[in-house]
């Protein structure tokens, strides 16, 4: 086919973070595009991800610090927490930022479709609700991913359980939560749902949670989930889930039995290439579903490429975000570039927060040998007139070889905000010179950053 027998220059599958971007850039460099998304606009991210999920945190941590104002002087009457009140403003807000996405495209000459598109072959798709077919030059394939749960041979009982998108529709807040999970998400909401009040336990088949995360890091949150009044079961998994007059009973693989109200599977997600009809277009995927493609996001397919969380490279909105954008720039805009999944900065949202970039230093012994490890922890001034015990973490792992900082962790209150900053230095290539003759700003838990002189040494070495 000619390029003008074609519908579309292209046409994205998907309307979340990485689609949204390559289909305005492309737009906007003159490509005529066309989009599909099935459900609605932002995709994981703004409907059922980040953006109210970090609502949910900020929400749970107000009661904590209406708690510790007595520390500075506040005094405060009787304080209540109304959950339906809160989610009627969070989704107020995730449709305004949804609707800002969809005006957005619209506004650079996208074709938006509002259903669900399907291969025929590599250059036509159906749409499934009005049984249209297109055409495309290109296709780029964005569906994001989705929570994965086991079936009901895996788990009786699974239909009684949530999954990360159900806990945006829960209207009441509930007494008592059962998490399975260790990740992100699991100990994430783990403290959200504590610091409303409900009474949290959260099963772990591992010992200590945030698996690929530094050790010193991972303990840190195990033990932090703690403090904050989770009840932390490890080793085990769930064998039944069984509903009763009381709510939900979940029998454990040790034969423990706890009764709960609301019961959380945040135990892995999985791409959404299922029925998307990929073996039509002759496009690989992994064994898990994920769509394979190289660093420039091409997959075996000549005209399609992939990018986001379903190529399952890194699951992170700014990833996707600049995977879409290399994507457009290079195939539309005459500017080739591709995205460096090297030293993406991180964040886990507990309270206190994880802040992360590079890599860990049981990583580094491994790929460098000698290395140099730089830590400390302390009470932040912000908590010292509150009773808030609560400590900071934060570690510099060096290359000893010529002083290059491979990777910089934090623990506590801000953490988020200071890796955005850290992780401009290690993407550059600092020395631990640098972070040395760089000037504190004081007061600040930042400053220690640049203030960790002594050189950590292992007990008996």
């Amino acid at each position: 086919m000619t390029d003008a027998a074609y519908d579309y220059d292209l046409f994205v599958i998907g309307g979340g973070s990485g689609g949204v971007r390559a289909g305005r850039i492309a737009a906007q460099a003159g490509a005529k595009v066309g989009l599909a998304e099935e459900y609605r606009m932002g995709g994981t991210c703004v409907v059922r991800g980040c953006v109210p999920k970090k609502f949910m945190v900020y929400s749970s941590k107000y009661g904590k610090d209406i708690e510790l104002s007595a520390g500075y002087g506040w005094s405060v009457g009787d304080v209540s927490y109304d959950h339906e009140k809160f989610m009627v403003g969070l989704h107020a807000e995730v449709d305004r930022l949804s609707a800002i996405y969809d005006r957005n495209l619209k506004n650079a000459g996208v074709d938006v479709f509002d259903d669900r598109a399907e291969f025929v072959d590599k250059h036509t798709l159906r749409l499934k609700k009005s049984g249209k077919t297109i055409t495309a030059k290109k296709i780029l394939i964005a569906v994001g991913g989705r929570p994965w749960l086991p079936s009901a041979e895996e788990l009786p009982g699974v239909e009684h359980v949530i999954d990360s998108n159900g806990v945006f529709e829960l209207t009441e807040l509930p007494k008592r939560m059962v998490i399975a999970g260790g990740g992100y998400i699991a100990v994430e909401f783990a403290h959200v749902f504590a610091g409303l009040g409900t009474e949290v336990c959260l099963v772990y088949r591992g010992d200590t949670v945030l698996r690929g995360f530094d050790d010193e890091i991972r303990l840190a949150v195990h033990e932090g989930l703690k403090e904050a009044g989770v009840r932390v079961v490890t080793k085990c998994v769930f064998n039944s889930i069984e509903k009763t007059d009381a709510g939900l009973t979940v029998t454990l693989s040790s034969g423990t039995e706890i009764e709960t109200d609301v019961v959380l599977m945040a135990v892995g997600r999985r791409a959404n290439t299922d029925d998307l009809g990929c073996d039509k277009a002759g496009v690989k995927l992994a064994g898990n579903g994920d769509v394979i493609v190289d660093e420039w996001s091409r997959t075996n397919v000549e005209n399609i490429w992939a990018v986001g969380d379903v190529t399952g490279r890194v699951a992170l909105t700014p990833v996707a975000i600049r995977e879409g954008h290399a994507f457009a720039d290079t195939e539309f805009g005459g500017k080739p570039w591709k995205m460096d999944h090297a030293n993406i900065p991180t964040a886990v949202f507990t309270q206190p927060e994880v802040g992360t970039v590079g890599i860990s230093e049981a990583e580094a012994r491994k790929t460098y040998g000698e290395i140099d490890i730089y830590k400390t922890k302390f009470r932040p001034m912000k908590n010292m007139l509150n009773g808030d015990q609560t400590r900071t973490f934060m570690k510099l792992v060096v290359r000893a070889s010529d002083q290059r900082v491979l990777g910089v962790h934090v623990v506590g209150d801000d953490a988020a905000e200071m890796i955005q900053t850290a992780a401009i230095a290690v993407k550059m290539g600092a020395t631990k010179q640098h972070f040395d003759q760089t000037c504190a700003l004081h007061p600040s838990a930042a400053e220690e950053l640049v203030t960790m002189r002594t050189k950590w040494v292992p007990e008996g070495v």
